[in-house]
């Protein structure tokens, strides 16, 4: 009896239903939209003990220490050209516009502050983005109204933040490899598709310039404190065909 049931448990989930949108993957070209979320982060590479000058003439040596305490939450809006090149594979171009933030903390490691504490200092470093990213889908067979795929491909990103940060700024551009997965929903009259994915930068995007541009002796010794820079995201996307 038990294996009657599970033979027909199977049966039921081996069953074909009725194709929603049966031949729209057949088409060369799709166009849609795109809206999700994003989380921001940032890896930090931390100079260490640093000699500092004074304005008296005199030299004291600093350790300050720098650190992206937390994802950051923003969202993302763009929209989607997908190229057919055959049965199972796709070249994909989303331009998208990212809109986040990163929140940094410096520790100076050799001063305290008045309740013996060390001293902090924070920066609140607003990110905008525009990327162009440039993927390879491979989609595995269609069942039913189902069609899971892996993403993979190289992201170009354009930095609009303004340049008049506190203590750390990011260069103009950017490049990020990125690897993701992701599902093809056919719904009766459009596609939806669910992907996350996974970015992370290939280049020290730290503008090391930015240092000599703060009129703040005291702004400068922070922003001195960071060597480079490799910026993160986590995005979850959903496509509308």
């Amino acid at each position: 009896m038990l294996i009657l049931c599970l033979t027909a448990l199977m049966a039921m989930a081996q069953e074909r239903k009725v194709q929603n949108k049966p031949y729209t993957d057949l088409r060369p070209l799709h166009l849609g939209i795109l809206v999700g979320m994003n989380l921001q982060d940032i890896e930090l590479e931390n100079v260490g003990p640093q000699t500092i000058l004074q304005e008296d003439g005199t030299t004291k040596t600093q350790t300050i220490v720098c650190d992206d305490d937390k994802w950051n939450a923003g969202f993302s809006v763009g929209v989607l050209a997908d190229l057919r090149l055959s049965k199972h594979l796709n070249l994909r171009f989303t331009p998208t516009m990212h809109f986040g933030a990163k929140h940094l903390t410096f520790y100076n490691m050799t001063e305290l502050n008045a309740e013996g504490r060390l001293l902090e200092m924070t920066q609140d470093m607003k990110s905008t983005y525009i990327s162009f990213p440039v993927d390879l889908k491979f989609s595995a067979e269609r069942w039913n109204n189902y069609r899971p795929y892996v993403i993979a491909g190289v992201n170009q990103l354009v930095n609009l933040t303004s340049k008049n940060q506190d203590f750390l700024q990011l260069k103009r551009t950017d490049t990020m490899i990125e690897v993701g997965l992701g599902c093809d929903l056919y719904l009766p009259f459009f596609k939806l598709i669910p992907e996350l994915k996974f970015c992370y930068s290939l280049t020290n995007a730290l503008d090391r310039g930015h240092a000599n541009e703060l009129q703040d002796t005291n702004k400068r010794m922070y922003a001195n404190a960071v060597r480079s820079a490799q910026t993160k995201m986590i995005v979850l996307t959903f496509y509308f065909e």
